[in-house]
């Protein structure tokens, strides 16, 4: 094989340029010529060339100068396409569009019959030209003479004796005998009397013979005699009738090529075929009527995989394209586009289809962007990453907010396949600013199919915005008055439990669930009970793992004893929820031990008012009380005493209540607001708190009747404890007040009102520093901002409608 490259080298240095470079060597047999595969220098084009050499075959010299001078002149769709020649003394070049010997197929017995038929048309079409208007005789029809194109159609060669008849001195008279393998091929009327027989004979008989051991040859994968050919093996019934015709004995009577293509034509005949309807009508696809196209693509439609495929690539595809572009092919055209182009391969669909595609995403056709829509997962593995991202789907995103809903609605169904090729950025920015969108869309199906959508690509959204879209999108479904809407949320929320934490599930996602338990539609019920058990599954399973507790335990070495807090005693079953949980004390009043101070800050004396900086402070007297010791056991029999009197009510407080005054003396406001709106400023009976609305503003109530004369006991905006037990003592069980020791100091005149003297300015004066009970806007009260009270509400009316 070098050897051959390098004399042809050698030999095209010597002689005139040849623009084309030779390549692979391609057997050929009963042929003068030497083929092999080539390509042109100029654009790297695919080429055929034969070539002849001079030296070796001199006798058959007048063959090959034949071949050539026929082939430059004779212009057929039938017949071989010549490039260019070149013709020197010692070789002669022809390059020819890519071919493959026929030969190659038939021996393998690769054809399909419907093929066989198509190609025997078009050769039958191209001797009825020689043998017609060319007033020629071929001389040698047989199966190495014909040649397949890159579109799979059959190309007629070996001109070597072409003759005309109108010349005296044609090559075909004299060089008949140099064709190889002649006397096998040749009717016997040749075989008994010799080429110049082809005189007296008619035109076509010669041609018509050939033609029938043709058609043995391709149905049955070769040729050995004449006998054998009569035998009309593998050549389908229909044809048989004809196909003997054309070998009869006598030439006078043989059927000629024209006649045989004329039967094969008619209606019903064997060449009435879906391949063969095709191959006439293709050309000039754009210029037919509507009807006519509609004709042609239900025969598309009609053909099975076992055409050949080179033909639909080359030859079909094309025409469909320009249709489908130029020539108001429609959808319908672009489907049998997609169909032919799924046997393509990776170069030949981005050469062919890819600038096709990205030209048709600009049409403002609907029709056709629909089409491709519907066609996009079929086409988007063949287009890169970049062109999608950077031509067709920014063409893509104006069928979002497109006025037709079909329009919209395949947009979004096409989501699903052009994903994969978006970059991130594209996914998580643009893409989810359109598909918001059309989850707020007028039509149901629409916000349905969105619903879906997002649910499919949630695994291509990024993390940082993915809980937050989905949680949006989905929730608000959860709520459209569309059932299927609601059905494909649920649904969704199903199949992306597993791209949430637990957190998540429990805290924003579980939450919306419930609601779709009680739904009207049986379908929703069932899919929200689906997605109920898959998200408590999984919350469930966390919680196991999930420690007891992470408070520190009680006997820590950094743990406050009086600041950590306390669990609860296991309540009975009658008890329930209503027992208290954690306690901020020691549960043994006896463990408390030392004074009890008069100030909360365990000063002597209370914060001094508001003054001027000029006036000096006023002087304070303090009486100091003698020490006496109290036991807190005493005062522990003395509660017990006073709450066994009456059947303990969780809901009520007990009698007397400790007035919000001693909590909060109006200085204090911002440590103890959080407790209520406004501070109570006196103190309640337990029938007053009974009918008092825990949830509801103040009410203004009339004065307690003022007590009897006691010691003045000023708490300094602290719990007057231990008055409260002196006076439950001497109400209920008459019992003298405990020992002066447990009382605080009384303040002078000059400095610290008496309560009774404080109750009387209250109510004379409403701008004194504590205010009467029924101001209730006492200057002192904390002012609750509107937003604080607003969403107290909202928080108080979420917990009313769990309690109802």
């Amino acid at each position: 094989m070098d050897f051959l490259k390098s004399a042809v080298a050698s030999a095209i240095s010597k002689g005139p340029a040849f623009p084309y470079t030779f390549g692979d060597r391609v057997d050929i047999d009963q042929s003068i010529w030497t083929l092999h595969n080539g390509t042109k220098r100029e654009d790297s084009s695919k080429c055929s060339i034969f070539s002849f050499d001079i030296t070796a075959n001199k006798s058959r010299l007048p063959l090959a100068r034949n071949a050539l001078r026929k082939l430059r002149t004779l212009r057929h769709p039938g017949v071989i396409r010549v490039l260019d020649a070149v013709e020197s003394e010692t070789y002669i070049y022809i390059a020819t569009e890519r071919l493959q010997p026929l030969a190659w197929q038939t021996k393998r017995k690769s054809l399909a019959e419907e093929t066989i038929k198509w190609g025997l048309c078009s050769i039958a079409k191209t001797l009825k030209f020689i043998n017609g208007d060319a007033s020629s005789i071929h001389g040698s029809i047989r199966c190495s003479s014909i040649y397949t194109n890159e579109s799979g159609e059959w190309k007629l060669g070996g001109f070597d004796v072409l003759s005309s008849v109108k010349e005296d001195d044609a090559i075909i008279y004299q060089y008949g005998t140099l064709v190889p393998d002649s006397a096998r091929y040749a009717p016997p009327e040749i075989a008994k009397g010799g080429w110049d027989v082809v005189k007296k004979a008619p035109l076509t008989a010669v041609d018509a013979y050939n033609f029938g051991l043709l058609i043995y040859e391709v149905f049955n994968g070769g040729f050995q005699g004449a006998d054998q050919a009569m035998s009309a093996k593998s050549v389908p019934p229909s044809m048989q009738q004809s196909y003997k015709r054309l070998l009869n004995a006598n030439p006078k009577v043989r059927l000629n090529v024209g006649q045989f293509l004329e039967q094969g034509q008619r209606s019903g005949g064997f060449f009435e075929t879906p391949l063969i309807h095709l191959t006439e009508s293709i050309d000039n696809l754009g210029i037919k009527s509507e009807t006519e196209r509609d004709e042609l693509l239900s025969q598309l439609d009609d053909l099975s995989d076992d055409f050949p495929e080179d033909f639909f690539k080359m030859k079909i595809l094309p025409e469909l394209l320009k249709s489908v572009e130029f020539g108001g092919g429609g959808p319908r055209v672009f489907g049998v586009v997609m169909k032919i182009s799924k046997k393509l391969s990776d170069d030949e669909y981005e050469s062919k289809i890819t600038p096709v595609i990205v030209r048709l995403f600009q049409s403002p056709d609907r029709a056709i962007r629909v089409c491709l829509l519907d066609n996009l997962p079929l086409m988007i593995d063949h287009l890169p990453q970049k062109l999608v991202n950077d031509k067709i789907f920014p063409q893509m995103v104006t069928g979002f907010s497109d006025t037709a809903p079909v329009v919209r609605e395949q947009t979004v169904k096409a989501v699903l396949s052009i994903v994969p090729k978006l970059s991130d950025r594209t996914i998580n920015g643009e893409l989810l600013r359109h598909l918001a969108k059309t989850a707020n869309d007028e039509q149901p199906g629409i916000r349905t199919n969105t619903t879906i959508c997002l649910g499919k690509i949630a695994r291509n959204l990024g993390a940082s915005t993915r809980t937050k879209v989905l949680v949006a999108a989905f929730t608000r479904s959860l709520r459209d008055p569309f059932v299927h809407a609601r059905n494909a949320s649920l649904l969704a929320l199903a199949a992306t439990a597993d791209l949430f934490n637990e957190e998540e599930c429990a805290t924003k996602l579980l939450p919306c669930i419930p609601p779709s338990l009680v739904d009207r539609e049986k379908v929703v019920r069932d899919s929200a009970n689906k997605a109920m058990d898959i998200y408590l599954q999984r919350v469930r399973k966390y919680g196991q793992s999930l420690p007891d507790t992470v408070l520190p335990p009680p006997n820590a070495p950094n743990a406050s004893s009086a600041n950590a807090p306390r669990m609860g005693t296991p309540q009975n079953d009658a008890a329930g929820w209503a027992g208290w949980a954690i306690s901020s004390f020691t549960n043994k009043l006896a463990t408390a031990s030392g004074e009890i101070q008069p100030h909360a800050n365990g000063s002597a004396s209370r914060p001094e008012t508001h003054r001027s900086t000029s006036v000096p402070p006023a002087a304070e007297t303090v009486t100091t009380a003698p020490k006496t010791s109290f036991s807190s056991t005493s005062l522990h029999r003395q509660a017990l005493s006073k709450s066994s009197s009456t059947t303990p009510n969780p809901f009520v407080s007990p009698e007397p209540s400790v007035s919000a005054d001693d909590w909060n003396d109006g200085t204090d406001a911002d440590e103890f607001g959080a407790w209520g709106d406004e501070p109570a400023t006196t103190t309640t009976t337990q029938a007053d708190e009974e009918d008092d609305d825990p949830w509801g503003e103040p009410i203004a109530k009339k004065p307690a009747p003022a007590p009897a004369p006691k010691t003045n006991y000023d708490d300094q905006g602290e719990p007057d404890f231990a008055g409260w037990l002196n006076a439950q003592a001497v109400a209920k069980t008459g019992k003298k007040p405990l020992p002066k020791g447990l009382g605080k100091p009384a303040a002078t005149a000059a400095t610290r009102p008496t309560i009774a003297a404080k109750s009387k300015s209250a109510i004379a004066t409403p701008t004194s520093s504590r205010p009467a009970v029924v101001k209730p806007e006492a200057p002192a009260a904390k002012k609750v901002e509107p937003k604080k009270v607003a969403k107290q509400e909202d928080e108080d009316e979420g917990w009313g409608d769990a309690w109802d």
